[in-house]
Order: structure tokens, then sequence, then C-alpha cells
């Protein structure tokens, strides 16, 4: 196969510049056209494989008792809830929650489904709503109301507090509410409404909390995030690359290449039908970054030649030939890096991996035909610069590293060493909650109901009696009951309200026989559930809380906010205490599925990783074409992995997915530098210059290159610091932290390292 040249090159570019430079935008703007189609999904689904077996056992569980989702209301009234005032809002928001789109059936203090004995006859028991009539209601009757409330575990903890001055409303979603962005915008839009009517009226703070809340939250902050960062990251990098170049086009044709790399990943990401997300509404800062680099080796090397006095085409010809190695490598190991993302299961953190690595490549092209397309196009006046001018300005570089290399790398030894040391320290976090800055309304919602109220996080559990009608089985219930207690005494503070068909039972069997236990008879416990099924509202008997052949009963766990760890440690309690009863138990629900991540975070961080150091490694090695060099390569680029991730240990900053993504980027991006050094040294070396020489050639044509890129990463990657999405300022912390010890050890270790190995090997 026949290769085309650098000079075969120059002759095509030279002759089709116009054409090139025209065409390629006009193709990617005609493209885009298709963008406006373009949607952003904040459903819980998205975060998962849609065969992911976690999503399978939650949909199977909505199916056997229903959709678990729903909206929360909570309001406090510091006068106690038992008032006429806070009692009316109740019944007011219930009648109206009702009456929403989607919305199944709404449960309050107001409707809560009271079982009691008649007052006319003590046989009689009667299942009716708690509070009715509230206008006759006299103060008397309010605090009978409010004590048998705190004496009820049905309410206590769901639906009043223990210092009875906070309520919940809930609102459960239809079956067929499918949580997409239609359904809970439609949803959200409407109750916003009913609750800006409702404080006119009252005057209380109503907080939201739910499904569909949290996936409006997603959307909110995915839209806040891509309309305030993506502006701001373009105005910051426009100034930088200003500052650098002092030329128009030095900042114009850097932002084109973005610009069109932007919107050829998101024409294929609608190629491919994803929707955005909260990682992925980011994508254009991270092209923007990774882009950007590219242009900047391009232009400095061209205006660098231009200024010697080289005419415009050979000061093209010059540059490529310079740069396209290292720009083709550097763009291949991101590309790498990202591509590894691909190995999550977390559907976001694989899509974003996907569309980065193909808008690098994607960004290297536009780098080295379209610039230089445009280049050859404008013939670009570029001042000369004197001969003096033109020497090195760095010669106190190459001194600096042979005089004090074996200092620079023990330091580095010691350094890695200390930050090692907080590497076993490290956790892992995927608190749905924690994902939101604590400015952002969801998170205070959940941790007003926390604080006032009940846990915010809930468990389904779901116990398999495995046979009909088991449900009736009084060890069955017994051991439901036993769970209750052992359960709560292990997690004292965290677990908050616990709600299954027992509490039905008991409260009959209370009523009846005035025994706070469970029968030893199957008929008695059956004939309670149908007594209580008969009695009360319509869907408000044993709906939800058993399925269709009552083999299966479904427990309701309230938990605090805790870290995904604490979530976990109570999901395996559960697990086994299970194990030894011969029942079977699945936990599921929204809390759990996204502790089940966890796993999936420290799988990304740690396959990518490792990945990415395999294939950056092969691919080096082809290149250099011995082994023997390649740990010269893999060394200075592990360093900031291992300072990063020991700084987070000392820091106790915990893993989340923003920091999951960052370990296969971090190299992908560090490895960079290490290439455009490292190949910039082997050229010098192979024309036999002295090893201080060499160090201030690679420094005069790489390191301003590398120091510049650099700081472009961490401006651009900066915005993510005014994030409300808390895995992207965690992202920022650890990215330009890394970027920077990477920046400090390509210039400084690892030329040291070079140094140092060169002295011994003479010696």
């Amino acid at each position: 196969m026949k290769y085309m040249t650098l000079n075969q090159y120059m002759i095509f570019l030279n002759k089709y510049s116009r054409i090139i430079a025209i065409t390629i935008p006009f193709i990617v703007f005609l493209l885009s056209l298709n963008l406006l189609s373009l949607t952003i999904d904040g459903s819980y689904r998205v975060w998962f494989e849609k065969d992911s077996k976690i999503l399978l056992n939650y949909d199977l569980m909505r199916e056997e008792f229903g959709n678990d989702i729903g909206v929360i209301v909570a309001f406090k009234d510091e006068s106690g809830i038992f008032n006429k005032k806070p009692l009316k809002s109740i019944e007011s928001l219930t009648k109206k929650l009702a009456t929403i789109p989607y919305i199944e059936k709404v449960d309050s203090l107001v409707n809560y489904q009271h079982v009691h004995l008649s007052h006319l006859d003590e046989d009689n028991i009667l299942v009716n709503n708690f509070i009715q009539n509230i206008n006759s209601l006299s103060v008397k009757k309010l605090e009978e109301l409010k004590k048998i409330s705190l004496k009820t575990k049905g309410m206590l903890n769901s639906f009043i507090s223990k210092d009875a001055k906070t309520t919940i409303i809930f609102a459960k979603l239809t079956p067929n509410a499918n949580e997409g962005m239609d359904v809970s915008g439609v949803i959200m839009q409407k109750i916003m409404s009913l609750i800006r009517e409702e404080h006119g009226k009252t005057g209380y703070s109503y907080w939201l909390n739910g499904g569909p809340v949290m996936t409006q939250a997603f959307i909110n902050v995915a839209g806040r995030d891509a309309t305030l960062l993506i502006p701001l990251s373009f105005l910051l990098v426009a100034a930088l690359l200003a500052f650098l170049f002092k030329n128009i086009s030095g900042v114009l044709m850097p932002i084109c290449v973005v610009i069109l790399t932007i919107l050829m990943v998101f024409v294929i990401q609608l190629l491919f039908g994803f929707k955005l997300n909260n990682f992925t509404v980011n994508i254009p800062i991270f092209i923007m970054a990774i882009g950007i680099a590219d242009s900047i080796h391009i232009f400095t090397i061209w205006i660098q030649e231009r200024k010697s006095g080289l005419d415009n085409l050979n000061a093209v010809k010059k540059t490529l030939d310079k740069n396209f190695l290292p720009i083709f490598l550097t763009s291949l190991t991101t590309s790498i890096g990202f591509l590894t993302l691909y190995v999550s299961s977390i559907a976001p953190i694989k899509t974003l991996g996907l569309a980065i690595a193909t808008g690098t490549l994607f960004a290297f092209m536009l780098s080295i035909i379209w610039i230089p397309a445009m280049l050859l196009t404008l013939n670009i006046n570029i001042k000369q610069k004197t001969k003096n001018n033109l020497k090195y300005s760095n010669n106190s570089y190459g001194v600096f590293i042979v005089r004090y290399d074996k200092i620079i790398v023990f330091f580095f030894i010691f350094l890695v060493g200390v930050m090692s040391v907080g590497i076993p320290k490290l956790k892992i976090d995927s608190n749905l909650i924690n994902l939101f800055d604590k400015e952002v309304e969801i998170r205070q919602s959940a941790e007003f109901i926390m604080e006032n109220i009940t846990g915010p996080m809930s468990y389904s559990i779901v116990l398999d009696s495995k046979k009909q009608d088991g449900v009736s089985e009084p060890n069955f219930l017994k051991n439901i009951e036993r769970f209750y207690r052992d359960y709560q005494s292990a997690f004292p503070k965290d677990i908050r309200h616990i709600d299954s068909l027992l509490d039905i039972v008991k409260e009959y069997n209370i009523l009846l026989n005035g025994q706070d236990q469970i029968p030893d008879d199957k008929d008695l416990v059956a004939q309670y559930l149908l007594l209580h099924e008969i009695s009360s509202e319509q869907g408000a008997g044993l709906t939800g809380k058993v399925d269709f052949k009552r083999q299966k009963v479904l427990i309701n766990v309230s938990t605090n906010i805790v870290n995904t760890s604490k979530d976990l440690e109570m999901i395996n309690f559960v697990k086994k205490w299970w194990s030894n009863t011969g029942y079977s138990v699945d936990i599921t629900g929204q809390t759990p599925m996204n502790a089940f991540l966890q796993k999936d975070v420290s799988k990304t961080l740690i396959y990518s990783f490792f990945l990415t150091l395999f294939f950056v490694s092969f691919v080096m090695l082809a290149v250099l074409k011995d082994i023997r060099k390649l740990w010269i390569l893999l060394v200075p680029n592990i360093i900031p992995v291992v300072l990063i991730i020991g700084l987070l240990g000392w820091l106790e900053i915990p893993i989340d997915m923003g920091i999951a993504i960052s370990g296969a980027i971090i190299i992908g991006l560090s490895v960079d530098d290490t290439i455009h050094f490292l190949l910039k040294y082997f050229d010098a070396q192979k024309r036999k210059r002295k090893l201080i020489d060499s160090f201030n050639e690679v420094y005069s044509y790489a390191g301003k290159a590398i120091i510049f890129t650099t700081f472009t990463l961490a401006l651009s990657f900066s915005v993510f610091f005014l994030s409300v999405f808390t895995p992207n300022q965690n992202f920022a912390i650890v990215t330009i932290s890394a970027l920077i010890f990477a920046l400090i050890t390509d210039l400084l270790f690892l030329p040291a390292l070079i140094s140092s190995t060169t002295q011994i090997k003479k010696k």
C-alpha cells in the first residue's frame, strides 16, 4: 500500500485549501439541523442499561405491588398540625393532588384509613378517614386525634412527626407513569401551580420530594449547567487564547474546531438514539478542553516558525512535521482513556466515554486538515523576530534538571510514599441526594423531611413466603415481627419507619383480642385481612402490600440520608437475616438501586484505569519499538494518579461517579504531555545533542505548549466548580489537581529521571 508523503499532502492541502475550509463546516452545520430534537433525560432509568438486573428486579416489584414512585409534599406548623389551618391545607392538597394527571392515589393524615371500634357498638369495627368535618372539630377533639395519631404505628413517623408539627402528603403515580421527562414535566408543572396557590393562602413553606421531583431536578440542573457553564467555558478559553497568541486567528480557529466537533458529536449521539443526561450535557466542556489542546500545539509551532522567517507554506509544513505524530498519539491515547469508560455498566458514564472518544478523534482530524487549510487560505502575516530572540530563552532549565536530578527524583519518591498512605482511607459514595449541591432544593427538601419527620430515602423489601396465601401464615408474620425488632435495633438512628401487612394484622388483633401480637391461627389472620379489605375505601385495603397470589409481602422501610457504604450495610443485613429463615428476600427501590451502583463505580475506576494503562503502553511500545524505554512513559503517568487518589484519602473525599470517570481520563490526558516531551527528547538525542541542550530544546518546542495546554484544560474544567451537580464539582477538583501534578511531573520528575539514569549508565 502506498502512503501519501508529507510533501504530497502539502501539495493537496495547498491546492484544495479553500474547498476544505468551506466544505467541512458546511457539511457539519447541515447535519446539525436535526439537533433541535435532542432532549435531556433526567429519569432514574438513565443510570441503568436496559437489561440491567437491578432495573428488571425493580420493574418486577412494581408489576406485583404497583408503582412505588410518587410525590411527597411536606410542611411544618410550629403551632402543631392538629389545628384547623394546617388540617384544612392537608385536606385541600389531598383533594387537588388527586386531580392531577398520572396521580393514582393520594395518602395523607386526613384520609388515613383509621381502624377503630364503633362508639355505638364495640363489637363493630370501622375503617374510615382519620379526620373528617374539620370545621366542626373542637379543641378537645383535635387533642384526642393528636394522641391517637402519635400512638398509631401507621401514622407516626410517616404522616405525622413525633412533635406533631410536621406532616407529609404522598401522591402515588399510576402504574403506567413511565417517569420520562414528558410525564415528570406535566406532573411537576401542575403540582407547582397548586403549591404556589396553597402557599398564597397559608404562607407555609411546602417541601417537595419523590420520583418526578428528582427527575425534574436532574433536568433543571443539567439545563442550568449547560446554559451557564458552556458559555463561560468558551469565554474563558477564548480569553486565554487571545492572551497566548495575541492574534484573532489564534482565537477563532481553535474555537471553530471545538464548535464543529461538539456539533458532530451531538449529531452522532442523536443518530444512535441517545438522550442528554447530567453527564453528557457537559460534552461541550470536555470537547473544549481536549479539542483546544491540539490547536494550541499547532498554533504554537506555526507562529514560532513564522517568526523565525519561514514563509506560510513551509511554516505549515514544518508544523505538521513536528506535530503530526505527537498529536496523533495524544489524540489516540486520550480516546483510549475515554473509551475504557465503556466498560462501565452505568449508562451515562458509558455514553460520555464513547462521545468524548469520538469527539477527540474528530478534533484531531480537524486540527491536521481544517486548520492547516485555513492557515494556507488566510496566509496570515506574522512579525519576524530577530536572531537574538530566536535563541532558547530557557538555557537554565536544562542546567537545573541535570544539577538537581537525584534530589528531584527522591523528592517525588518521598511524596508518592506519603500520599500512598491515604489510599486505604478511600470510600465510595453514590448516594442519590448527595449528587446535588446543598443549594439545590431537592436536597434541602430531603434534609427537611429527615430532620423533621422521617427518612426521605426508602427500601422496598419483597418477602416471598414460597406458597400461595402464605402471607396469612402466623410463622411467616412472626418472622417479619422479629425482623422489625432486629432491624431497628441494629440501625436505631437510620431506620426511621417500617410499614407492612404486619401492622394491619396486629392492629386488628389489638382491637378484637386486646393483644399486641400475631395470632397463632392462620384462619383468624385471613379473616382480619378480609375484614380490612371490605371495610376500607376502594384501593386503600391491601393494595401495594401483598401480591395477587398473596404469596409475597412488601415491607417499606424509610431511612435517613446515609452514605452508600451504610446503605449497603443495611441492605446486606436484610439479606443475611432472611437467608436462614427458609423464605426468600429481594431488596429494591430507587435508594438500593443507587447503592448497588457503588460496585459499578469502583469497577469503572479500576477497570478503566488499568485498561487505559495497558492500551496506552501498547500504543507507545509500537512507537518506541523498545520495551526498555516504556517505563519512562509509564512512571510519570502513574504518579499523578497515585498522588490524587492518596490526596482524596487524606482529605476523606468519597469517590463518586465524577471521580470514578477521572482515573482513565487523567491517564489519557497526562500521557499527552509525556508523549510530546519524550518524542521531542528522542528527536534531539538522534541528532546527538547534549543532555542539557536536549532538555532546553524540548522545553522550547514542547514545554511552553505543555504549560499552555495544561492551563487550558484546567481553565476549561474549572467551570465545573460552579456546577450544582456534585460529581461535576468533584471531577473538577480531581482532574485539575491531577493535571497540575502531571505538569510538574513531566517538566521536573521525567527529565530528572532521564538525567539520573543517563548519568548512572555513563558511570
